[in-house]
């Protein structure tokens, strides 16, 4: 026990050293207002160079991904099924697909799933 308490000690103070030898080493940039803005052939631009962006749309593709993830865990239940007891495969199962379909009403009652608002 005291072996892994000083390795967990001596891990964190190499962590710390670098990092602190990294943040005084690194270059350091001052932000510069004109460096930032969008250059037009030396006019100022017409428009805004940044485009309307749709979170509605990011979430719906962030929500999209989690459970995409979630439906491939579901493949290796399949496979276990040759090798597991009937019983505890169907709870097994049935809890992570309950945890699913909780997660999808718990979205669906926030109105995250609604497109139009």
């Amino acid at each position: 026990m005291f072996n892994l308490t000083l390795m967990g000690f001596i891990i964190i103070m190499i962590t710390s050293l670098m990092l602190v030898i990294v943040s005084i080493i690194s270059k350091k940039s001052f932000i510069d207002r004109e460096k930032s803005s969008p250059f037009e052939c030396g006019f100022d631009p017409k428009s805004t160079a940044r485009l309307p962006f749709s979170l509605h749309f990011f979430l719906i593709a962030v929500i999209f991904l989690i459970f995409d993830v979630e439906i491939t865990l579901l493949f290796p239940l399949v496979i276990s099924l040759t090798t597991s007891n009937l019983l505890n495969y169907t709870i097994v199962t049935s809890i992570f697909i309950l945890i699913l379909l909780a997660g999808l009403f718990h979205e669906w009652n926030q109105g995250a799933l609604n497109w139009t608002k």
